[in-house]
């Protein structure tokens, strides 16, 4: 029976034209743009040059690379810190995630405007550069902060080192599994919880023992991505970390310092090891615990929690956090207005004359444009790729997961050189391939890289709370698959679509790690413009583009989230009738 089904599965598959293109394009995308430029980095990792007696540089495979690095004192202490900096940020952001999450989906917090804010504010850290964050932290707890050195009159105090890392890390990140989560929680039926709760069960054994295991792979998800995002981060780092050595700044260090790129790629080696580590255990252990907890349409909205020993505790928490974070980020636009911060608080304009007479509109057109392409490609390659992995059967599926997921185990740096030497020599030294290097192509294919495996994770956490019998349901009704993918699937996860799509817009517009390396005279992007002149010291310029940038991303998500919300109500008003 079970060779029969293999065999029904099969000739249904051979018989789709549009899956088995679907597939194949798929898979060359992955080999090409993921596969191909890690190869390219292995393979450079694995080659020692040596010298022979006569001066004459060699050659050869083997793990003198690998040797050497780890004989460095600074790179295994930038293990352990990293392994330790990615728990805490991890563990924090998911915690922080899951509970602006909870309080919007289940709490009545008594007042829209302030769900409007909850939500505003956990958006807030994704819309903006992380080393704007890392500054804001320097301008409150630095050694000439507002707090430290204004407040308190802490001289030698400074919060440069793992506590600022953490710290921003976790104010950065946590939005992202909010946005994850959110979703997740809005799509568990209410039902489910509400005859527990018929049955006697108190508030807090519904959520531990109904709400919690459905969201076991959400959680999971958010974690496992957070872990991977802070470990690969090397702005917030580079800004902040002072003498906080991680794997992510030694890599780009050893890359642009050292000009050792035989060393830089074998480090980034161990830290694909260690990210791939956690996301085999994440997937095997969630595995077993993914459950369908999406038939359809839920029979009817979820009463709110009104209970005050429950609601003011949750609302309070997340009102310090919000007057936190909006205390963070109000000194990004303020700095923008001091001529010189710590020395000269008079407000100006100065700043914002100088970026717009500076090249100042094509940086944030090049920006726009760049992000807005590759942002709908993204979300809908990923919902494609989830949608494969979870609702069909096909050789090969395992591995079009595993790799999807590659590119988040890869600091931004590394995966940059991988392009570098993958499309300006390599394989692709000539032909049409060659030519990405330098074209604003070859910033879209990493914009579109670093953001598919949120958007997949997102999407394949939706899809297995979506009961199969939905779409048999309409497959028996003679649609094919384009068509049931986009009039059944598409519409059921269009939280988990919309929210692929606006993250892979941030992220993008707001990407510095992994197209520092990348960019070209040609196109002048905020983010290297931001991070420039903060090295440089600048930061009323620095903050002036931040400024600007958090402005338009903000618009352009509203734009997005109205365009979308429409065409899914369109679509869920279909299925009904």
């Amino acid at each position: 029976m079970a060779n029969q089904g293999k065999s029904l599965d099969r000739k249904k598959l051979l018989s789709d034209p549009i899956m088995i293109t679907a597939i194949i394009g798929i898979f060359v995308f992955l080999l090409l743009f993921i596969l191909y430029p890690l190869a390219i980095l292995l393979a450079d990792s694995a080659v020692v040059e040596t010298k022979n007696p006569a001066g004459v540089s060699e050659k050869a495979l083997g793990i003198g690379n690998f040797i050497r690095i780890f004989q460095m004192t600074n790179f295994r202490h930038a293990i352990s810190n990293t392994l330790w900096l990615g728990l805490v940020t991890g563990i924090g952001a998911t915690v922080i995630g899951f509970l602006f999450a909870y309080v919007d989906a289940y709490v009545d917090t008594g007042s829209k405007f302030v769900s409007k804010l909850f939500k505003v504010v956990s958006i807030l850290p994704v819309v903006s550069p992380p080393f704007v964050l890392s500054l804001s932290a320097l301008f409150l707890f630095g050694r000439t902060g507002l707090i430290t050195r204004g407040l308190f009159k802490f001289n030698n105090v400074t919060i440069t080192g793992w506590p600022g890392i953490t710290l921003v890390q976790i104010l950065t990140f946590f939005p992202v599994c909010y946005m994850m989560l959110k979703g997740l929680l809005k799509n568990i039926d209410p039902s489910l919880e509400e005859a527990a709760r018929n049955m006697g069960a108190s508030r807090w054994k519904v959520f531990t023992t109904v709400t919690l295991p459905l969201l076991l792979p959400g959680l999971g998800n958010a974690f496992l991505v957070t872990f991977i995002e802070s470990v690969a981060d090397f702005a917030n780092p580079m800004i902040i970390g002072g003498n906080f050595d991680t794997l992510a700044t030694s890599i780009y260090l050893q890359l642009t310092g050292a000009y050792d790129k035989s060393g830089a790629t074998a480090m980034a080696v161990v830290l694909l090891v260690i990210s791939m580590g956690l996301f085999i255990l994440e997937k095997y252990w969630l595995e077993r615990k993914s459950v369908a907890t999406l038939t359809g349409k839920a029979s009817r909205g979820r009463t709110l929690i009104t209970d005050s020993s429950v609601r003011y505790p949750l609302v309070t928490l997340c009102v310090l956090i919000t007057l936190f974070v909006l205390g963070m980020y109000a000194l990004v636009p303020l700095g923008s207005l001091f001529k010189i911060w710590g020395k000269d608080y008079h407000l100006s304009l100065r700043w914002y004359h100088y970026i717009f007479k500076n090249n100042g509109y094509r940086v944030f057109t090049d920006s726009i444009l760049l992000s807005l392409i590759a942002s709908p490609i993204t979300a809908l390659l990923s919902m494609i790729i989830a949608y494969l992995v979870v609702k069909r059967k096909f050789a090969g599926k395992g591995l079009m997961e595993f790799v999807s997921m590659l590119a988040m185990a890869v600091p931004g740096t590394v995966l940059g050189v991988g392009f570098i030497r993958g499309f300006s020599s390599g394989l692709f030294h000539t032909g049409f391939m060659s030519g990405l290097y330098g074209t604003g192509a070859i910033l879209i294919l990493v914009f579109i890289v670093r953001s598919l495996p949120i958007g997949t994770r997102s999407g394949i956490a939706a899809l297995r709370q979506i009961d199969k019998s939905i779409e048999e349901a309409a497959y028996d009704m003679g649609a094919d698959s384009f068509r049931v993918f986009t009039t059944v699937t598409l519409p059921l996860i269009k939280e988990s679509f919309i929210s692929g799509l606006v993250t892979t817009f941030v992220r993008s517009i707001t990407a510095i790690s992994a197209i520092i390396l990348l960019v070209t005279p040609k196109y002048l992007l905020i983010t290297v413009r931001i991070n420039e002149f903060a090295e440089k010291g600048s930061y009323g310029i620095a903050c002036a583009y931040a400024t600007v940038l958090i402005i338009i991303t903000y618009a352009a998500i509203c734009i997005m989230n109205l365009i979308l919300d429409n065409f899914g109500k369109s679509k869920s008003t279909v299925i009904e009738e």
